[in-house]
């Protein structure tokens, strides 16, 4: 069944009789934090089974079997799905078949197609709920940023919330970085809260220490290979790869999947860009409309979920983990060219 945010919210708090819970949509940031409010319910102590798309697809009765298991401490138990896909179809088949299944079950999706099998039996099991997470945007992204701040132990004024959800443009792993960073910086924490104003997002935020990257993300997103190796040339000899390139590129695409989504509701192009405002620097926005009239939210989707992927590897590949993310950029880059 397709739940709506209350719906979602309150039964992650109180699973019931739902057998699993399918968390999709552009914005896995938004759908990891889901699943962690139902960790939250099921309280620190709980067990949890770690499994993927790929474990389920070569053994599909493993899904009912956790499902009702009971933890060999007593405790209570759930499973998680990550990453997920149609593969999961016949386990969750046979999970929703099963006489019992006590323990909760969440899957964490990117963005599924309607065509999707995974999201069909979704919305069709009664025992089922399915949510899509998009990334926030306008007034609501501002108080998101609050929100998380909170929990950070930080204070915000609302025009700096939403500043921050700008230049992060609504994207929440980002916006949780950065609010780590603050908090670090403020010494801040829920038992001790701080306030944070514009002089420190001056110092810290994610545009301090990036340099001008505009170029390489327009390089990138509109498909000019030969710019972008230039610009790779160029951010190299001052010190920027790596991780600094893969964000920079993401918060373009968290941006365009942003506007994008208005579109394809039936928004006109340039009425989103002006509606975006401010949140777009005025030297990119020539650049921006192009690929926001380019880019189809399911390759946006697709994107942002590789260039995630491409972050952990870099953290993992040592030094050749700026060889890995020049590789990604150029990927996009290609993927660009082929939808001029």
């Amino acid at each position: 069944m397709k739940a709506n945010r209350p719906q979602i919210e309150k039964a992650l708090k109180a699973p019931g009789d739902t057998r699993f819970f399918l968390l999709h949509g552009p914005d896995e940031a938004g759908s990891r934090a889901l699943a962690k409010a139902l960790a939250s319910a099921m309280g620190q102590e709980a067990e949890r089974i770690d499994l993927s798309g790929a474990e389920l697809r070569g053994d599909p009765a493993r899904l009912a079997d956790e499902a009702a298991s009971i933890s060999m401490f007593g405790g209570a138990r759930w499973i998680l799905v990550e990453p997920a896909g149609d593969e999961t179809v016949p386990a969750l088949e046979a999970l929703l078949e099963a006489p019992a299944a006590g323990n909760p079950v969440v899957l964490v999706a990117g963005s599924l197609k309607p065509a999707s099998k995974l999201l069909k039996l979704a919305l069709a099991a009664p025992a089922a709920l399915a949510f899509a997470s998009y990334p926030p945007d306008g007034r609501e992204a501002g108080q998101l940023v609050a929100a998380m701040a909170r929990a950070q132990g930080l204070v915000l004024r609302s025009d700096v919330a939403q500043r921050i959800a700008e230049s992060c443009a609504g994207n929440r792993a980002l916006i949780e970085q950065e609010l780590a960073k603050f908090a670090l910086y403020a010494d801040a924490s829920p038992e001790a809260p701080k306030p944070i104003d514009h002089d420190v997002v001056d110092a810290l935020g994610a545009a301090a220490d990036e340099g001008d990257l505009g170029r390489l993300v327009d390089s990138a997103a509109g498909g000019n290979a030969a710019a972008l190796e230039a610009e790779l040339v160029r951010l190299r000899g001052e010190g920027l790869e790596g991780i600094t390139l893969l964000r920079a590129m993401l918060r373009r695409m968290a941006l365009l999947a942003r506007l994008r989504a208005e579109v394809e509701r039936g928004a006109d192009p340039r009425a989103v860009m002006a509606l975006a405002g401010k949140s777009i620097f005025f030297k990119e926005k020539e650049g921006i409309d192009r690929q926001l009239r380019r880019w189809p939210a399911a390759l946006i989707a697709k994107a942002m979920t590789r260039l995630a992927e491409a972050e952990r590897q870099v953290k993992s590949a040592g030094a050749v983990g700026p060889v890995a993310a020049d590789a990604e950029l150029f990927a996009i880059c290609r993927q660009a060219a082929r939808l001029r």
